[in-house]
């Protein structure tokens, strides 16, 4: 098992969730959840050329980022960062095909340098100024869990804090028949290795072969399988109602990761 890490900031984005606070209601029963296209607000932290060519995929990135960023009162451009998305940019992976597909196959600058999946980190950077070491991720569907490990091993082994940002967004047709993610989410924590005056909860994580958990609620069980960076939702279960506990994420198969909770 891995050193304890402290989750200092959380930040959330779903279909019909926008910030954790409202996360937080709806998973411990203190609201319904209710489904409605997500709400991705301008980046406005980015320079006006830059954020008018942001993404929906930087922009739930950079949303949810921010977001426990702030919840933590820390500062974004020391921070070290893990990104960690199942997919990439739909949008542009479609837009880019279109192109290839077509008498005119001169590619747009704009879209190349958007077509990597580091993009979302080089936005962060940008608007954060951070030039602390950041990793970037893909695992499938498994993204999240995998993310969740590497940011607590660099939080271990740096003895620094860390922040894990986990995002995804939809494709559209004939890809989104292939991988039907029907909209935008994301997810980030900001790991600490020592408690602080801001503290949520403590967690630890191991591998095992632990069936993966579900939510009890049908609607978010949905939200949870068809937008992979909400595989998290059992483990921001826990935090939201304050509970110790156990849940098992979806890893690479016959694994899966299990994380323990334990509330300030």
């Amino acid at each position: 098992m891995m050193p304890t890490a402290w989750i200092d900031g959380i930040g959330f984005l779903a279909p019909g969730i926008t910030g954790w606070p409202a996360a937080a209601a709806v998973l411990a029963g203190q609201a319904s959840y209710r489904s409605a296209p997500t709400e991705l607000a301008p980046p406005a932290v980015l320079p006006p050329a830059e954020r008018r060519r942001a993404s929906r995929l930087v922009k739930a990135a950079l949303g949810v980022g921010l977001e426990a960023v702030a919840q933590a009162g820390a500062d974004a451009s020391t921070l070290a960062t893990v990104f960690t998305s199942s997919s990439g940019d739909g949008h542009n992976c479609h837009a880019l095909c279109e192109t290839l597909a077509s008498d005119d196959r001169a590619v747009s600058p704009t879209r190349f340098h958007n077509s990597v999946h580091n993009a979302a980190a080089g936005y962060w950077g940008i608007a954060t100024g951070a030039m602390a070491p950041s990793q970037v991720l893909c695992a499938y569907d498994a993204s999240f869990a995998a993310g969740l490990l590497e940011a607590m091993t660099q939080m271990a082994t740096a003895d620094a804090p860390i922040l894990l940002i986990s995002y995804d967004a939809e494709y559209p047709e004939p890809i989104f028949a292939k991988r039907p993610v029907p909209d935008a989410g994301g997810v980030a924590l900001l790991l600490a290795p020592a408690r602080g005056a801001r503290s949520l909860a403590a967690v630890k994580v191991s591998l095992g072969d632990t069936p993966v958990s579900a939510m009890t609620d049908a609607a978010l069980e949905q939200r949870r399988t068809d937008i992979p960076a909400l595989r998290a939702l059992p483990l921001l279960d826990l935090l939201a109602r304050g509970r110790a506990g156990g849940v098992a994420l979806e890893y690479l198969a016959p694994l899966a990761l299990q994380v323990d909770v334990v509330p300030c």
